[in-house]
């Protein structure tokens, strides 16, 4: 009778966490490494695919940065853009933020960070470029947090739109110039 009462306490004393989600809703694929203490092999997210991790803490560093390049091997070439989502398990709260590295390679592209929860922020940069300001949020570590790259599904700067794309239903990250092609984002 000890044992299923010591279980309980267990299952009851544990609690339960969220996951950092990827999702690329672009046309191009996206590369994305898991970086702590140590970094995880590539990740290659093709169109409407995703990748997803559990919260956790990384006992050197403490936080963890999903960090994610237009690119293959972006990480490791020299100044390859990198938009860097990452988030650090605080006991029952999560810190999350999103900043870029040597440039803004996915310009053109409107990224959401979306919580599950919502009563907690959300992240979005309409163009694919940091607004000014802290981007750093927090929220309850049970919440999933969402990254999606081309919100929507929406078409990246410089796709064809209007009436030189019939037949497209999708609109564009920024907007539609001319009635012929996504406008780059300022």
């Amino acid at each position: 009778m000890k044992y299923p009462l010591l279980l309980l306490s267990l299952i009851a004393g544990a609690h339960a966490v969220g996951r950092a989600i990827v999702t690329n809703q672009c046309d191009d694929p996206v590369y994305l490494w898991s970086v702590g203490s140590d970094i995880s092999p590539q990740v290659v997210l093709e169109k409407d695919q995703s990748y997803s991790e559990v919260f956790h803490h990384d006992p050197k560093t403490g936080g963890i940065a999903i960090k994610i390049a237009p690119v293959e091997n972006g990480i490791f070439l020299p100044n390859v853009s990198q938009t860097i989502f990452a988030y650090n398990l605080d006991g029952n709260t999560i810190w999350y933020d999103m900043s870029d590295i040597f440039g803004d390679g996915f310009t053109g592209r409107r990224m959401t960070v979306a919580p599950t929860d919502a009563a907690c922020e959300s992240i979005i940069w309409w163009g694919g470029k940091p607004p000014g300001g802290s981007q750093v949020k927090n929220c309850q570590a049970e919440t999933d947090l969402e990254l999606t790259f081309c919100t929507g599904h929406c078409l990246p700067s410089w796709s064809l739109c209007g009436d030189m794309a019939p037949g497209e239903t999708r609109f564009c990250c920024t907007h539609c110039i001319g009635s012929h092609h996504c406008v780059a984002a300022q």
